[in-house]
């Protein structure tokens, strides 16, 4: 079972030093590809090229640069294509955005942009001979009114030209299940292309908001309760207990979707190595590394 993971671009020069550290962790452990985030509204934009640039000459890693469509004209998204061309980047990820500065607010088009992911698919497959993916989402999209539209939505995504999607993070393998079921009985032929589910290991309480954040719903009650179990009544909240909680509830879920027949795990990391290589370890993967200290 292929794994994948998924940096940040750094905001200073301490947490470009913290993301070059993990690269080289992973970069023993021979992911299948790493794909570098792109902040809302093309915030991170020239750091986010720079360093997927960075990926793809100074390492051995094969990388999946996002590429979204809030806040950029049509001729601002094709030059951030032809940027990545330039590096050597043949692979993108492409996704319509979240609004800057509050990801649930209103999604507003660029005057001269696009309104949705399925056209950012094809003016990408038109500039050239490009590897594209887009996201999909095991509970819907928030601003789907439906899981029926969100399906339709993934499917047109595939239709235009993508090759396969990566999950929104979630927290309940059945979810990812349903999607899949959803989508294979939508329209068979692009339900045959791999759904790839994302996952974070959760390694503090603090992080459970983060976790939300990201994934747009409420972590399942189950799996609240485990992390609240463990950090018990110490006046810290145990942070030792709540960690491996969260390592163990991240592995029984790797676990179950290799079992299910996904075609990869693609981890959020946040730039740490840490988490995700203990998880692959316990799920017996080869680790060839030093030893890890972030």
């Amino acid at each position: 079972m292929p794994f994948s993971v998924e940096f940040n671009p750094p905001r200073d020069a301490p947490a470009e030093a913290r993301l070059w550290r993990a690269v080289r962790q992973f970069e023993r452990m021979h992911p299948a590809f790493v794909s570098m985030t792109y902040g809302a509204g093309g915030s991170t934009r020239d750091r986010t090229v720079r360093v997927t640039g960075a990926l793809a000459q100074e390492t051995t890693l094969l990388p999946v640069a996002h590429l979204t469509a809030v806040e950029h004209s049509v001729a601002e998204l094709r030059s951030l294509v032809g940027s990545y061309a330039d590096s050597g980047i043949r692979n993108i990820l492409v996704l319509r955005g979240d609004p800057p500065g509050d990801p649930l607010g209103a999604w507003q088009r660029h005057p001269d942009g696009v309104e949705y992911a399925e056209e950012l698919v094809r003016i990408v497959r038109d500039l050239g001979d490009f590897h594209v993916g887009v996201a999909s989402f095991p509970q819907g999209h928030h601003r789907s009114p439906d899981l029926d539209s969100d399906t339709a939505f993934l499917a047109a995504k595939l239709r235009a030209g993508a090759e396969y999607s990566i999950t929104q993070m979630f927290f309940d393998v059945e979810h990812y299940l349903r999607l899949r079921d959803r989508v294979q009985k939508f329209d068979p032929i692009e339900g045959a292309k791999p759904i790839i589910p994302e996952l974070m290991p959760i390694t503090s309480l603090r992080t459970v908001a983060r976790a939300e954040e990201l994934c747009g719903r409420t972590l399942p009650p189950a799996v609240l309760a485990r992390l609240h179990k463990a950090a018990g009544d110490a006046p810290d909240g145990n942070p030792a207990a709540v960690r491996e909680a969260g390592i163990e509830i991240a592995t029984e879920m790797a676990q179950r979707l290799i079992d299910e027949g996904a075609p990869c795990l693609h981890f959020i990391t946040l730039n740490f190595a840490k988490a995700t290589t203990e998880v692959l370890t316990n799920l017996g993967y080869g680790v060839t590394a030093a030893p890890i200290s972030a």
